[in-house]
């Protein structure tokens, strides 16, 4: 039995959607919405019907009949922690998103309109691997003041598919091994793989971890906290300059590692420097995740949008790396895979793989 599967991932002015028959990618396309036409809609969940019919429209302008599909399956988006899997899109879920009671992102969109289209093609509507994954083992909670804890949000979904990919070039299950995996995009998290559980992982979000070209990472907390209070600058503000305007953009402007390797092949100094500390901050978290692995390493696992970049990217962190790695495979992925780990969380529940989960 073949299964017909409709994937929908929304971004913050686009939505892309892919139409999959088991593995094998049919089409693809990526929806953008302009600035015009979003502007009457003051927040993110209010823009479900327009997104829904962008859809719907498409699919139609290409003959596509809704009822010709298995499973709908959205990008998972804000929730409480969960584990791994994929999960039914239910009212719970539907209730908590719509709300934002665990924050406001353009991917709480996914199940919400997954769950529109499916009832109109009367068939099952899923998510898969949200950000709030959350496997952590009961050390990597704890921090150094009680008031305080650590949170598991990460690139849940990139990360675990890349594992599974990971695993069969190694020629073994998932669950069998240990792996330290670095998604290197925009945010960049890295996670300690224990036997198909991701025990340990810096906040990617909220600035945690390795300075990327968005996200400021970990900084000096008493520095941080002097300007804070500084009166400079608003909570809003500080917040964009963990998120957003940190990291390669607020140190050289730009948040595409591709202007910077201009710079730096036009002789700006700096811009090496800079790209060099952020190389050289993603070695230091891979090391970090040996000791939740407990030392035993059966591969480092790169992947996300800049690790198409070897000169710049991947071997300076093999350098970084150094002597370390020496018996320990470096298995470069690039890019994001989204639209088919979708798929691929789906027809592992459509075949009696996995049981699919339940939001609760």
């Amino acid at each position: 039995m073949t299964y017909k599967m409709l994937i929908i991932n929304p971004g913050s002015t686009s939505t892309k959607i892919g139409i999959y028959e088991d593995e094998k990618e049919l089409s693809s396309q990526t929806l953008r919405h302009s600035v015009e036409e979003l502007k009457p809609y003051p927040t993110i969940i209010d823009q479900i019907d327009f997104r829904t019919k962008i859809i719907e429209d498409y699919l139609a302008s290409q003959n596509i009949e809704l009822r010709s599909f298995t499973a709908i399956v959205g990008r998972g988006g804000l929730l409480k922690p969960i584990e791994s899997g994929t999960y039914i899109v239910n009212e719970k879920m539907l209730e908590d998103l719509k709300s934002c009671k665990y924050g406001a992102h353009a991917s709480n969109l996914g199940a919400l309109i997954a769950y529109n289209i499916a009832k109109q093609a009367g068939c099952r509507s899923f998510i898969v691997d949200p950000v709030v994954v959350d496997e952590l083992c009961d050390e990597a909670r704890v921090c150094g003041h009680p008031l305080l804890n650590r949170i598991s949000i990460f690139h849940a979904l990139n990360q675990k598919a890349i594992a599974r990919t990971a695993a069969k070039t190694l020629g073994k299950k998932y669950e069998e091994l240990n792996l330290v995996v670095a998604h290197l995009g925009g945010g960049i998290s890295i996670g300690s793989h224990r036997k198909g559980k991701v025990v340990d992982v810096n906040n990617a979000l909220d600035g945690e971890g390795p300075f990327s070209p968005e996200r400021a990472g970990t900084l000096p907390a008493g520095q941080l906290i002097k300007l804070a209070f500084s009166g400079n600058y608003t909570l809003d503000e500080m917040k964009k300059m963990l998120t957003g305007q940190g990291g390669l953009t607020a140190h050289l402007g730009t948040n595409d590692v591709r202007e910077v390797v201009k710079k730096i092949e036009n002789g700006d100094k700096n811009a090496q420097t800079i790209l060099n500390a952020m190389c050289f901050t993603i070695s230091k978290y891979i090391f970090a995740a040996f000791a939740s692995l407990y030392g035993e390493i059966d591969a480092i696992v790169l992947t996300g949008g800049i690790a198409y970049n070897n000169d710049y990217i991947v071997e300076p962190i093999k350098k970084y790396l150094g002597k370390i790695i020496k018996n320990i495979p470096v298995l470069v992925f690039p890019g994001e895979e989204e639209l088919p780990a979708l798929a691929a969380g789906a027809l592992r529940v459509l075949r009696q793989e996995e049981e699919a989960k339940i939001y609760e």
